[in-house]
């Protein structure tokens, strides 16, 4: 039999008997060590610890409490909850997919009868307890394709089967334990044993590979951990995330609301919502202007023909609105940048005009499926915060730079950190594969040079061009796509546009899509998550609430109001017959800056006596005191 040369991590080689596991690596090692180990990665690649080598290479044992554990054990879990659910539930449920995913893992159901619910978590949760402390073997086994079909089909499984009928592949690979078998790649952990840490989160609803006129299953996720540490950890975020969804405070501080009369994904902004989108406008008007941008407004229909043009007709229809005019089609925008280049083209360009950046709060379209439709993150109608830089091949990488350098300044305004991913072309695309490497390593170049770190994406970019994404971080560690930059050569094709060189001849420009913020409503639902409702002075709605102690008091506080509402201060007056303490309660519930107490002392010295709202309360000042603290807190952006 052969004898391989197996390099071990501290550069040390292991001769071993080809057919030998990195089981058996491990054991020669220690037994400890053969416990310990779930995986392992030979020349780069990730296998079960009973994967019989047949070649010479290195190996890296991957153990329960290594980081790169964790997925492997996550997805071990989805299969334990699988087996766990067949068990209680029979052949009364079908199983569809479950993979690991961020946070944790879930199972796709399918069930005509049986209703998941999350009192039937506790029950679940206890037999894969269960079945984690009888330590069944977890086994792979490479099968015929059409074997496996007649497997599955015989198990009832339909879903298994269609996915084998669509791979096209002569065998596949299952994973038994105990009586339940599943479709996987894998690697998995090699006992049920090794899986101690899980919890079952929550529910939601899922179509059969994310087509709406599929059948609809039942999502079950949970998470999984390598201690109990983690695991609580975990779920303290949750709960802290429960308390900041947006959703419900939006509704307590009543910014927005939605309603099925007006149709879903559509958003109601109620006066202080409107006051907050406004707000965070002017602030973008303000700061593109400072960036050398203009402001454009283009229309929300245009031509069918235009959008065929564009490629979005073949590429992106199904996710737009279409309607006709005396016989005209039209496709209501989900973008901004057709009406971009008309308005580029609506004179001749010279070398020295470029770039021209054009910026635009322009309201789109787009038809999201029901299902994922989810409070200000994901509606279909939405306002972007929209630019297009229209510039020479020459000032590809400037233009990038100087929208990366926005995007960090803004960043820091709210108080964001963020990552960056670089995305490649997609499979389904427009433009040559000459435009496309030149786009790529104009983006890649602009990453490189800054020195800001990146991951790249392949396949993940727009059908027209490659891009940059950038995911803010929030104040609970989540991601959230936001701002994004694309670099696109083919739509200033498509659409002939132009510039005069230095030559006297006509040239082709490029076009940069970008967004910092993205989408208003998606970012003011981020933002109300991060902040917590807790706004800081600048953005608040109200930035102050005036609260009298007796009728006494009423006229000056009347007086105090209308000077603040005349400064340019947001401020509310509440008058009402009650209790300070119940007032104060109730603005702190709101989350408003400062609460203005006005009494008898107050009234008879002509001051305010503020109030934070985490209960500081701040020497009595005069109203022109309190104005420009305002001022000046604004003006920084605090």
């Amino acid at each position: 039999m052969a004898v391989l040369q197996i390099e071990l991590p501290d550069g040390s080689i292991n001769e071993v008997e080809s057919g030998s596991t990195p089981y058996d690596i491990a054991s020669s090692i220690g037994e400890n060590l053969a416990r310990q180990s779930i995986a392992a990665r030979f020349n780069g690649d990730l296998i079960d610890m009973s994967s019989p080598l047949q070649t010479s290479g290195n190996i890296a044992l991957i153990t329960q409490n290594s980081p790169e554990a964790l997925e492997i054990i996550r997805h071990s879990c989805a299969h334990l909850m699988a087996q766990a659910v067949k068990e209680l539930y029979g052949t009364e449920v079908q199983v569809t997919i479950g993979p690991a995913i961020k946070d944790g893992f879930y199972y796709d159901f399918y069930s005509e009868t049986k209703k998941f619910v999350p009192e039937d978590f506790p029950i679940i949760e206890a037999k894969m307890t269960e079945l984690a402390k009888a330590d069944q073997q977890v086994t792979r086994e490479v099968m015929k394709r059409d074997d496996a079909i007649n497997l599955f089909r015989g198990m009832g499984e339909d879903y298994k089967v269609e996915l084998i009928e669509d791979l096209d592949a002569e065998t596949v690979s299952l994973y038994r334990q105990g009586d339940f078998v599943d479709l996987c790649r894998g690697p998995h952990v090699p006992r049920t044993g090794m899986l101690k840490v899980f919890k079952l989160t929550s529910l939601a609803g899922a179509y059969w590979r994310g087509d709406e006129h599929n059948a609809m299953l039942q999502r079950i996720y949970a998470t999984a951990f390598q201690n109990k540490k983690e695991l609580k950890a975990h779920l303290n975020r949750l709960e802290e995330a429960k308390k900041r969804d947006h959703r419900k405070l939006g509704k307590e501080m009543d910014l927005f609301s939605f309603s099925e009369e007006s149709g879903a994904g559509l958003v109601l902004w109620h006066p202080k919502g409107a006051m907050l989108r406004s707000i965070i406008e002017d602030f973008e008007r303000k700061e593109h202007l400072k960036r050398g941008y203009e402001l454009v407004v283009g229309p929300q229909i245009l031509k069918t023909e235009l959008w065929k043009m564009s490629g979005h007709f073949d590429n992106y229809r199904e996710n737009m609105y279409f309607t006709e005019v005396d016989e005209q089609g039209y496709g209501i925008k989900p973008m901004n940048c057709l009406s971009h280049m008309l308005i580029y083209k609506s004179r001749p360009r010279s070398y020295r005009n470029l770039p021209v950046r054009y910026f635009e709060l322009g309201t789109v379209h787009r038809h999201e499926k029901s299902g994922v439709l989810h409070g200000l993150l994901r509606v279909r109608g939405f306002t972007q915060d929209d630019a297009h830089i229209i510039c020479r091949p020459d000032q590809i990488d400037a233009e990038v730079k100087g929208v990366m350098q926005f995007v960090q300044d803004v960043a820091g305004i709210f108080g964001f950190e963020y990552v960056m991913e670089l995305s490649t072309r997609p499979e389904k695309s427009i433009g040559s594969d000459a435009d496309w490497e030149q786009a790529t390593n104009a983006l890649r170049n602009a990453l490189t040079d800054s020195g800001q770190p990146f991951e790249l994406n392949e396949g993940d970019g727009a059908f027209y061009g490659p891009k940059i994404d950038v995911k803010l971080k929030d104040a609970l560690d989540r991601e959230w796509q936001c701002a994004t930059i694309q670099c696109d050569f083919t739509l200033p094709e498509r659409f002939d546009l132009t510039y005069v060189g230095t030559d006297g001849e006509k040239h082709r420009p490029v076009m940069l899509h970008r967004v910092i913020l993205g989408s208003i409503e998606r970012f003011i639902g981020v933002l109300i998550e991060h902040y917590a409702g807790s706004f800081p002075l600048w953005l608040s709605p109200v930035q102050a609430i005036i609260l009298n102690v007796t009728d006494n008091q009423a006229a000056y506080a009347q007086q105090v109001f209308e000077q603040l509402r005349n400064a340019g201060v947001r401020v509310e007056l509440d008058l009402r017959n009650e209790k300070l303490g119940f007032k104060i309660r109730e603005a702190q519930m709101a989350k408003t800056p400062y609460m203005l107490v006005i009494g008898d002392r107050e009234m008879e010295t002509q001051t305010i006596a503020p109030r934070f709202r985490d209960g500081e309360n701040l020497e009595p000042m005069s109203i022109s005191e309190f104005i420009e603290r305002i001022q000046a807190e604004t003006k920084a952006y605090k």
